[in-house]
Order: C-alpha cells, then sequence, then structure tokens
C-alpha cells in the first residue's frame, strides 16, 4: 500500500512560479509516478508522469517546458515544479502511482490507462491577479 499526500498549492500570479510535493507513505521504488489535475466543471487530466527505473517522462502539451516533475525516493518525495504559471492552470493538483510492472510507458501512465493504483487528496493551486 501506498498512502499519497500532497502540499504547496496556493494563490499564484501569473507569471510566478511554485512547487508541489507529495510525500508517501511506503515503499516507492516499486511505482511510476505522476501528477494530474482537475479544474472546475472539468474532468482530470494529466499533467506529467515520471518513469522509476529509466527517469523517462511525460508531460502534456500544455505544460512543457514550464513545468518539470521529479522524484526523491530516499525522502519519500515526488515534486513538480511550476513555472510560468498561466491562469488556466488553476486546477486540483492530484499525486498518483501504478505499480511498474504493470505500465508500458509513460505515455500508457498519463494517456492510455484510467486506471491508477494510488491517489493523493490532492491540492489547490489558484493562478490569478
Amino acid at each position: 500500500q501506498l498512502q499519497l499526500v500532497e502540499s504547496g498549492g496556493g494563490l499564484v500570479q501569473p507569471g510566478g512560479s511554485l512547487r508541489l510535493s507529495c510525500a508517501a507513505s511506503g515503499n516507492m521504488d516499486l511505482y511510476d509516478i505522476g501528477w494530474f489535475r482537475q479544474a472546475p466543471g472539468q474532468g482530470r487530466e494529466p499533467v506529467s508522469c515520471l518513469d522509476n527505473s529509466d527517469g523517462t517522462t511525460y508531460y502534456a502539451d500544455s505544460v512543457k517546458g514550464r513545468f518539470t516533475i521529479s522524484r526523491d525516493n530516499a525522502k519519500k518525495m515526488v515534486f513538480l515544479e511550476m513555472t510560468n504559471v498561466r491562469p488556466e492552470d488553476t486546477a486540483v493538483y492530484y499525486c498518483v502511482a501504478d505499480y511498474s510492472g504493470r505500465v508500458t510507458s509513460m505515455h500508457y501512465m498519463c494517456v492510455e490507462t484510467p486506471l491508477h493504483d494510488f491517489w493523493g487528496q490532492g491540492t489547490q493551486v489558484t493562478v490569478s491577479a
């Protein structure tokens, strides 16, 4: 079992930066991880996913070049560095973990499969002047 707890959300001005964190309880070494988000009135969408074994990443086109996903397995932490944020980045951001053994690629994890093993409770990010 894995429990995920996000933090770091808040109010940020357009063009600003924010760092989201996700603390995991349990052994992260077996899991690929990702960030998803859900804006008001919309469905959940993938933001980024990170392969545990080789570091391969997936980024949604809307965040490429602005967001960076990373992990520190020793500290059991996952991060999402958000820069040059836009009002359309406003959403609840969720940390996700999938057992690496069933994930074929980061595109599969982020885009192709609707099923994920563990979700955090989410952290609100609001981008507004």
